[in-house]
């Protein structure tokens, strides 16, 4: 019998991209409609258990891409499952589908899907970290620093960050823990915080296209999209990654968040990475462990609390 389970594990145990996993669920629409910038994939570790603590992994694409879930399944993603979580990987409208806060919205929409739904994924939401990078961190941290807001007013302008999207809205968005890999935090200073090269305040940046206009025109309204613009100390703990030599998105995007989450007293650390650029050369072993590591300790606290 124990000869028949291990062949059983090895047959139900598959490879994608070089990264193995006990079960996956591919192309589960989360918002209840037939649109594949509303799918997300969930993978689960190898070994398998009954439930297992899950983090949400974001793509970064400049907000430009409606369907690059499972980008980062052979770095972040293969990480993390190795470490114990499920995986989910969700699409999110791009800005060429709808404007900011629509793809906030969206990852909400996910986050709810997976809380409602959690026994048939074998998912424990007592714990639900969140990672991205790039857009897919500026997403995810403002995960992070909106879990306790439905709707925010900034300078006569007013958003509704939880949207509706999906059938599962009376479910928590909450997440318990941000992974932050050099995403943008205050896009208002991008151009002048440091050096860049990219133009963010022109009419055509990836920034201005997300918020609907010129970001220095629309000022209000890029703060909306800005996490830095709702943190509180009810704020989950962050790890924030950025390079030192990030000329898409200046590091001091990053120092800022870290700047104000520990004025706020929220748990949280940065890692400038040395000679680190934009992208893979910050995806690195050391500091995806050091992610993994972070992911597990707050879960521990999580099961520890519930218990």
């Amino acid at each position: 019998m124990k000869k028949f389970s291990i062949i059983l594990a090895l047959l139900f145990s598959v490879s994608c991209f070089g990264q193995k996993y006990s079960k996956c669920w591919k192309d589960v629409n989360y918002a209840g409609d037939t649109m594949g910038y509303h799918n997300l994939d969930i993978y689960l570790p190898e070994v398998q258990k009954p439930s297992y603590p899950v983090v949400i992994t974001i793509y970064g694409s400049a907000w430009l891409s409606n369907k690059s879930k499972g980008a980062d399944l052979n770095t972040l993603g293969k990480v993390l499952l190795e470490a114990g979580f499920a995986v989910v990987m969700p699409n999110h409208r791009s800005s060429f589908d709808a404007k900011f806060p629509a793809q906030v919205q969206d990852i909400k929409a996910a986050i709810r899907f997976i809380r409602a739904n959690a026994a048939k994924y074998q998912v424990d939401t007592a714990f639900v970290g969140i990672t991205g990078s790039s857009s897919g961190g500026n997403l995810a941290a403002m995960a992070g620093t909106t879990r306790n807001v439905k709707h925010y007013t900034q300078g006569g302008i007013s958003i509704d960050i939880e949207g509706n999207v999906g059938n599962n809205t009376a479910s928590s968005s909450s997440v318990d823990a941000v992974v932050d890999w050099f995403g943008p935090t205050n896009m208002l200073v991008m151009d002048s915080c440091g050096g860049t090269d990219f133009i963010h305040n022109d009419a055509r940046s990836p920034a201005s296209l997300y918020i609907g206009g010129p970001i220095q025109e629309n000022k209000e309204k890029t703060l909306l999209a800005s996490p830095m613009t709702y943190i509180d100390p009810s704020d989950p703990p962050f790890l924030i990654f950025h390079g030192e030599k990030d000329r898409v998105v200046p590091y001091c995007q990053s120092q800022l968040l870290y700047a104000a989450l520990q004025k706020a007293n929220v748990p949280s650390q940065f890692f400038l990475v040395p000679g680190g650029q934009h992208g893979p050369e910050v995806h690195v072993d050391k500091y995806m462990k050091m992610m993994a590591d972070f992911f597990v300790a707050e879960s521990a606290k999580h099961k520890a609390v519930k218990k």
